[in-house]
């Protein structure tokens, strides 16, 4: 019964690491999605300017002027980026949705397990 007591808690302390990494990949696709929003935010501005307009990058406390091209590429590249990251969370988000569930899934076995043989031993 100990033993059973020992293993238990180990299941559920396991179940319980999955759900915090399971919140941490949640939070950070949200930052990611945010990140996204902004970014598509700035090219649809970028797509509203004229071709001979100035565009400016703020760098610590001083605008720079940047070229138009690079402008765009820049945000581009950083899209494609988190594309790429958003993809990558949320298939992590997927595996330890799947993990997780089996845990779940041993600590209820276990935990039946446990009354049951309680249950028995009680009507012996």
């Amino acid at each position: 019964m100990a033993e059973d007591q020992k293993l238990l808690q180990a299941l559920s302390d396991e179940f319980q690491k999955l759900q915090t990494e399971l919140q941490s990949n949640v939070d950070a696709r949200q930052k990611l999605e945010s990140q996204q929003q902004e970014n598509k935010g700035v090219q649809k501005e970028f797509a509203k300017l004229a071709e001979d307009a100035n565009i400016y990058k703020l760098v610590g406390p001083v605008l720079l002027k940047q070229d138009r091209s690079e402008a765009v590429l820049a945000v581009e590249g950083r899209l494609e980026f988190i594309e790429k990251e958003i993809k990558r969370v949320e298939k992590r988000i997927a595996e330890i949705q799947e993990s997780s569930e089996k845990k779940k899934m041993e600590v209820y076995q276990l935990q039946s397990h446990m009354q049951q043989r309680q249950q028995a031993q009680t009507a012996a």
